[in-house]
């Protein structure tokens, strides 16, 4: 007798994995270079305090979170040793946890809770930024747009961990 298999819902709800911070990035204007940061803070309706996309309660790109690992990846496939995540204009690079399973959840970054509102798509900025090709080596790689669902700080290091439903 075969054991049932569980359902798709079932083991998209099983994410055991804890990612961590390993960048924090700030768009200060449309255009203008990101900040590297240590740390920020994360407001409802707000996102990132001194962060461009700050202050627009409706949207569903307040924070945007890339994974370190899909860094890698666009990397590779431009032939370069590594990518710089200023170049990306993602907020906040993370490694260990697999972003796009955390699409519709609510997850802890340090003190503050956000909820993934869906893929974070690449714009024709990657072009100009990674170099040809760069649009292409980003698609499917771009990361997670959030909205903050809980106020609280953002540092390297800290944990990014599911919540339980």
């Amino acid at each position: 007798m075969s054991t049932p298999q569980p359902s798709l819902e079932a083991l998209r709800a099983i994410l055991p994995q804890i990612g961590t911070v390993n960048w924090i990035g700030l768009r200060p204007g449309r255009k203008m270079p990101l900040q590297s940061v240590q740390a920020t803070t994360a407001a409802p309706g707000e996102g990132l305090d001194g962060d461009r996309f700050a202050n627009k309660p409706q949207s569903k790109r307040q924070v945007t979170l890339i994974q370190g690992e899909h860094l890698d990846a666009v990397a590779a496939i431009l032939g370069q040793d590594q990518i710089d995540p200023v170049l990306t204009r993602r907020n906040i690079v993370v490694r260990g946890i697999n972003l796009m399973s955390l699409e519709g959840k609510r997850f802890r970054i340090g003190d503050a809770v956000l909820e993934g509102t869906g893929p974070c798509e690449p714009c024709s900025r990657m072009e100009e930024n990674l170099g040809p090709g760069g649009y292409n080596a980003m698609t499917g790689h771009g990361g997670l747009c959030t909205r903050v669902i809980e106020a609280g700080a953002i540092r390297v290091g800290d944990e990014v961990k599911i919540l339980e439903n």
